[in-house]
């Protein structure tokens, strides 16, 4: 388990979180269904996470 990070698993899974709240929020703010909501901050979500995961791994390649 050499070399292994705790934080980068917690930190991804906050950000996509933290992600999925904000764009929820702000799209009922804004007067979209609360079902259109979460599904735009899902989608939201799972693009923060692909980022943040790729930035991660391209950090470590290099």
């Amino acid at each position: 388990m050499r070399g292994y990070n705790v934080w980068r698993p917690v930190m991804l899974i906050l950000v996509a979180l933290l992600t999925n709240s904000l764009v929820t929020n702000l799209c009922l703010l804004f007067g979209l269904a609360p079902a259109m909501a979460k599904d735009i901050g899902f989608i939201a979500m799972m693009i923060a996470a692909i980022v943040m995961y790729m930035r991660m791994t391209k950090q470590r390649r290099k």
